[in-house]
C-alpha cells in the first residue's frame, strides 16, 4: 500500500525512514505541500494519505480524496478537530490517529514556556547578544511554594502536574474525570482554580464546551500576575480577550505554543512577510509573551512513537484488524 504524506518536513522523513524497513508492505511518498482540496486532487495510486494537525481535512478535501481512491486517512497526531469525521464516514474513508506519543514532551515544553516568561529568558538572551548585561526588568518569581492549576489531567496534564509537584508547587486540577494516579492533586471547580492559581496550564481537548473557555469573564476571575500557558489547542483561548487582559496587566507572563491564527504560520518560514492585521504580530508586540510554533511535541522520542504508531495503524488497516486508534 502506498501512503502519501502531506506537509512532510525533514524530521518527519527521518523518523519514518528509520523504521521503514520494518514495513516492506508499505511504500512511503513524501510531499512538502500541505493537504487541501487542491493538493488532494494530485494524489495518484495511494490508498492512504498521512496528514497532520495543521492539515485541511474538511468535507471538501475528503470528497476529493475519495474520488482519487483514498480509503484511509492516517493522522500523525493526537488532535483531530480539523477532521470532518462525518464526511469521512460518508465517503467510506477510515480515519486513524496517534492517541498518545510522549506526554512528557508536551508537558516539558509547557514548563519551559512558563519558566521562560517568568525569568524573562527571551529578553535576557537578546540583551546579552547585544552586550547589554543589565538586570533591570528581568525579575521573576519563585515557583516553589506557589499554586499550579492544571486544566485537564489526562496523560499530558498529569505529566505537567508531576513536573509542578517536583518544583515544590501546590497542584490543583480541574477535569470532569479525576485521575486516580495523581494523589497529590486537589481537584476543584474551574472558578476556584482560576482564582487560586499562580500558574495556569491548559491541557484539555478543543470541544464545543471548551472552545474559548479562556475569555474575558474567566480572565477576570484569575489572580493578578498569573502566568498562563497553552500547549493544547489555540481555540481554547479567545485571543482578543487575552490581548485585552495582557493590556490590563492581568498576566505576569503568557506562553503559547498554540493560538487561533496559527494554521497559516505553523511550520512555515514567513520571515520575509509583513503580517497584516495579524493576531500573531499583536501577541509578539508584548514583552511578557512568548509564542512558539506548535513545537511542544517535537522531541526525538515523540517523533519515534508517532512514526511507529502511524505505521502500525497502516498495517492494522491492511490486515483488516482493529488497532483501537480508529476515529470512525
Amino acid at each position: 500500500m502506498r501512503i502519501t504524506f502531506f506537509a512532510a518536513k525533514s524530521y518527519d522523513k527521518d523518523s519514518f525512514n528509520k523504521i521503514k524497513e520494518q514495513y516492506p508492505e508499505l511504500e512511503l511518498e513524501y510531499w512538502e505541500t500541505e493537504l487541501s482540496p487542491k493538493t488532494a486532487s494530485y494524489v495518484q495510486d495511494s490508498e492512504a494519505i498521512c496528514a497532520f494537525v495543521s492539515s485541511d481535512v474538511s468535507e471538501k478535501t475528503i470528497k476529493v480524496l475519495s474520488e482519487r481512491g483514498v480509503k484511509l486517512i492516517l493522522m500523525r497526531c493526537a488532535g483531530f478537530n480539523n477532521v470532518d469525521l462525518e464526511a469521512a464516514t460518508k465517503y467510506g474513508i477510515k480515519v486513524m490517529r496517534v492517541p498518545g506519543y510522549s506526554p512528557e514532551a508536551v508537558a516539558e515544553h509547557a514548563m519551559a514556556l512558563a519558566m521562560a516568561v517568568n525569568r524573562h529568558l527571551h529578553k535576557s538572551y537578546m540583551r546579552v547578544r547585544e552586550n547589554n548585561f543589565s538586570l533591570v526588568g528581568l525579575t521573576g518569581v519563585n515557583f516553589y511554594g506557589k499554586t499550579a492549576g492544571i486544566v485537564g489531567t489526562g496523560k499530558i496534564g498529569a505529566a505537567m502536574a508531576r513536573i509542578c509537584h517536583g518544583f515544590g508547587m501546590k497542584v490543583i486540577g480541574y477535569d470532569m474525570y479525576h485521575n486516580p494516579d495523581l494523589d497529590f492533586v486537589e481537584y476543584v471547580e474551574l472558578d476556584e482554580l482560576l482564582a487560586k492559581s499562580d500558574l495556569i496550564s491548559l491541557h484539555c481537548p478543543l470541544m464545543e464546551n471548551t472552545h474559548h473557555m479562556i475569555n474575558i469573564d474567566t480572565i477576570n476571575k484569575m489572580k493578578d500576575g498569573v502566568i498562563l500557558v497553552n500547549t493544547s489547542r489555540g481555540g481554547l483561548v479567545k485571543t482578543d480577550d487575552l490581548i485585552a487582559g495582557i493590556r490590563e496587566r492581568k498576566f505576569f507572563g503568557v506562553g503559547l505554543d498554540v493560538y487561533e491564527e496559527e494554521t497559516q504560520n505553523v511550520y512555515e518560514n514567513r520571515e520575509d512577510d509583513i503580517l497584516m492585521h495579524s493576531t500573531t504580530a499583536r501577541l509578539l508586540s508584548f514583552p511578557n509573551v512568548i509564542v512558539t510554533s506548535h513545537q511542544a511535541f517535537l522531541t526525538q522520542e515523540a517523533l519515534g512513537a508517532i512514526s511507529q504508531t502511524t505505521m502500525d495503524n497502516a498495517m492494522a488497516y491492511l490486515k483488516g484488524e482493529k488497532s483501537g486508534t480508529e476515529l470512525n
